[in-house]
Order: C-alpha cells, then structure tokens, then sequence
C-alpha cells in the first residue's frame, strides 16, 4: 500500500518541489520565489504531498484576514488520474477553513477542463476572466471562488 503525506513544506522542500514545477507548468516558479514564498512571505501556506517518501505535488495559498487564494497545485504527470489533486485540494481547503478563512479563489486556465471540474467538486463557481493572464502563450484564466462559511 502507498504511503500518502502531506504536511507543511519546509526551506529544505524546495528543491524537490522544483522538479514537481518544472513537470507541472510551462512557466514554472524559480528557487529563489519558492525561498520567498517558504521563508519570507508571511501570508504564505504551502503544503507537499509524499508518497512513499517521494515528493509527487505541493500546494500553496495565501492568507489574507479571512481570504484565501490558491497560488499554485501540481501533481507530477505521473501521479495524475489518480484523485491526489482532489485530496491535496481538499487538505488546502480543510486548513484554510482551520486558518479562519471564509472565501477561497484561485485562476485557472481557461483550457484546463480538467482542474475546472475538479474545483467544480469544491463548489467553486467561475466568477470572472483574467485576459492574457497566462504569459508563456497569453492564455485567458477563468477566476473561480467559493465561499466556505
């Protein structure tokens, strides 16, 4: 049986993130943004996922008052079809309805179907579009959110 974990991510995570960055995004995040994020950015909540000791995604949000945004989810290619997005989602929801959060947003791409459906699941519903949000092809993202009290 896999060992599933997801806890909170540390400094000496980022380096193993990375790679789960550079699989997951056309634009993917540098180190040194992982390193703010982590250590710098006191609005910021990031969680890994391990499975059999083996980083395979992270998720990250930020916390303001009683706001959240989802910065970034990525399951390694691999690892996908398997529902560890929805569990990593919903680990990220459960600790911001912990944190006191009331409303969770997020972007997606507007051709990512598949993590539309997903949030869909959440309750997330599409509240607007960000034109040309994306920059390595200027892709649209659909804006979703939810309330969670």
């Amino acid at each position: 049986m896999d060992k599933l974990v997801i806890r909170k991510m540390e400094e000496t995570d980022i380096e193993p993130i990375l790679e789960v960055e550079a699989a997951s995004f056309p634009d993917p995040w540098s180190k040194d943004i992982l390193y703010q994020e982590i250590v710098k950015n006191s609005f910021a909540h990031y969680y890994v996922m391990l499975m059999d000791e083996k980083y395979i995604g992270y998720v990250g949000l930020w916390i303001v008052m009683d706001d959240a945004q989802i910065t970034n989810i990525a399951i390694l290619p691999a690892y996908r079809g398997r529902k560890l997005g929805e569990k990593l989602f919903d680990f990220a929801v459960k600790q911001a309805i912990q944190l006191g959060v009331r409303r969770l947003s997020l972007e997606v791409r507007v051709s990512n179907i598949a993590a539309q459906r997903m949030y869909q699941k959440f309750g997330l519903v599409p509240g607007g579009i960000r034109k040309n949000y994306y920059k390595n092809n200027q892709e649209d993202a659909i804006v979703m959110w939810v309330n969670l009290s």
